[in-house]
């Protein structure tokens, strides 16, 4: 309990602090004068004498112990421990958006490191991070769709998500491109947010899925929403998965971009190339400066004063001492 108590105390006066280095050279003091004490009646010999231990006699070092701990406290209540407590309060508009994900067999294709969908997994965390003030949804696609994820404010909910992505989770590979922006736009439909956004990543042709393209693409144009378009792949000879339909027989990419290009101009967003993992994440930086939040996070700081017990247990420290010394341990001349 004292170690979930302790990180969350800052002092109001941290330089009070270093007098409590008095208490160590205190403890040698006592140490080195009881070295150097003298016997108050000079005798030959201790051979006749028995030691004698009673209940006094061990409590003796306690007033010393006492004096040391209450000076401690004492300093510490000085130096004004304060518990911390933080607060933000985000006023201005943010952005929803949905990432949708091309989670086909050929997205594990290595051109990328350790592989795309991995890459894009990571770049797509850094970017969540960066849109404090966002709502955001997640979406994945191969030949059908799926919601991973909805327009939430909670980012740590969609970083989760992101990670638990991976390829097979839909059991039927393909590209269904349409498919993906269709159910996107289905998440942002009924957001009241003025700016809405969809970030579509695919390195395939627009293959399975029942909704085309185009009517997705109308669909997005209806309500308002932008989409930016990331092709993700380089012209090397890939290790994919046949079933992808992501490569032409000599290993080249056959994802068409002119169909991502049209998606984007149409309805207001723009499209990038991404042939490694260094220009994806150039991608997202420049969606990050296009799409702007006017968000403001306001951070306030309350403190509450954790002082008094450490000044009670000081005087408690002081009084014990003194009822001590006044009777069971009263020294006599």
């Amino acid at each position: 309990m004292l170690f979930d108590w302790w990180p969350n105390i800052e002092f109001a006066y941290p330089w009070i602090l270093p007098f409590l280095v008095a208490i160590p050279y205190l403890i040698y003091l006592k140490r080195n004068r009881r070295h150097q004490e003298t016997a108050s009646v000079q005798v030959s010999t201790l051979q006749h004498y028995r030691p004698v231990y009673n209940w006094k006699l061990q409590l003796r070092p306690l007033p010393f112990i006492l004096r040391c701990v209450a000076l401690a406290s004492l300093i510490i209540a000085l130096a004004r421990p304060q518990e911390k407590f933080t607060e933000e309060q985000t006023t201005g508009e943010g952005i929803d958006m949905v990432l949708c994900f091309d989670i086909s067999g050929s997205m594990t294709s290595q051109d990328f490191k350790p592989d795309r969908l991995e890459a894009a997994k990571e770049i797509a965390k850094d970017f969540v991070n960066n849109r404090p003030g966002d709502r955001i949804g997640i979406v994945i696609f191969s030949s059908q769709s799926f919601t991973l994820c909805p327009i939430t404010s909670d980012h740590n909910t969609v970083l989760t998500q992101i990670g638990n992505i991976q390829n097979g989770y839909l059991t039927e590979d393909g590209t269904a491109i349409g498919s993906g922006l269709a159910t996107s736009v289905d998440r942002l439909k009924d957001s009241k947010a003025k700016t809405k956004i969809v970030i579509l990543m695919t390195d395939g042709v627009d293959f399975g899925g029942v909704i085309p393209p185009d009517i997705a693409e109308k669909l997005a144009k209806l309500y308002g929403i932008k989409v930016y378009c990331i092709g993700i792949g380089s012209n090397q000879v890939l290790d994919a998965d046949p079933n992808g339909k992501s490569g032409s027989s000599d290993g080249k990419l056959s994802f068409n971009d002119n169909l991502l290009k049209h998606i984007s101009s149409e309805t207001g967003g723009q499209y990038f190339s991404a042939a490694n993992k260094e220009s994806l994440e150039e991608s997202y930086k420049s969606i990050n400066q296009l799409e702007k939040s006017r968000v403001e996070t306001t951070t306030y700081h309350h403190y509450t004063e954790k002082f008094l017990p450490f000044v009670l247990l000081g005087l408690a420290c002081i009084l014990i001492e003194l009822l001590l010394s006044l009777t069971v341990l009263r020294k006599f001349p």
